[in-house]
This record gives C-alpha cells, sequence and structure tokens, in this order.
C-alpha cells in the first residue's frame, strides 16, 4: 500500500448534503479497494486565484489515504468527470 494526498476543490453552489455526498463517494471508494483513509480535512470555502469554470471560489477538501496505485489512477480518471469537481491533484508521498 502506498500513501497518497489528494487535494481538490468542489464547486461552491452545492449544498451541503451533496457535497458531503460527493466526499464520502471518493472516501468509500478507497475504502471498497481495501484502502484505507487516515484523514479527511475540510479547508472550507476559499477564494481561486483565477476563475474556474467562472467559480471565483470553491470548497476544499484534503484527503490522506493508503491504496494501490491503480485505486489511485482510478479516483482520478473519476474526479475528471465529476461535474461538481472543479480541480483535483494526488500526491504520492
Amino acid at each position: 500500500m502506498t500513501n497518497y494526498e489528494v487535494l481538490y476543490v468542489i464547486s461552491p453552489s452545492l449544498s451541503d448534503e451533496e457535497r458531503e455526498a460527493v466526499i464520502s463517494k471518493f472516501k468509500a471508494m478507497v475504502e471498497n479497494a481495501k484502502g484505507t483513509v487516515s484523514g479527511i480535512d475540510k479547508w472550507g470555502i476559499k477564494t481561486l486565484a483565477y476563475p474556474i469554470k467562472f467559480k471565483k471560489e470553491g470548497y476544499y477538501v484534503l484527503m490522506t489515504y493508503s491504496c494501490d496505485s491503480a485505486t489511485s489512477t482510478a479516483m482520478g480518471k473519476l474526479m475528471l468527470i465529476t461535474e461538481p469537481i472543479l480541480r483535483h491533484i494526488i500526491v504520492k508521498k
């Protein structure tokens, strides 16, 4: 198992329940692949450096987890096609 961090920005137009559903979706993806999530830090709504998809703010989430590389790659691809995710970056620790 490799340790990873993913920082992703969620659209601020989502309600709290929808935002929690997105966060729990990616947490469940790691746990279903027999990985472990060691922490989820919700940074809240912050101003973006430049507009992304016509949004000036975003809700930042930092998740640290351990899993195999195939799961991490699949999660990155899923984040690309998930509509409320504005940006993401996955870093191997």
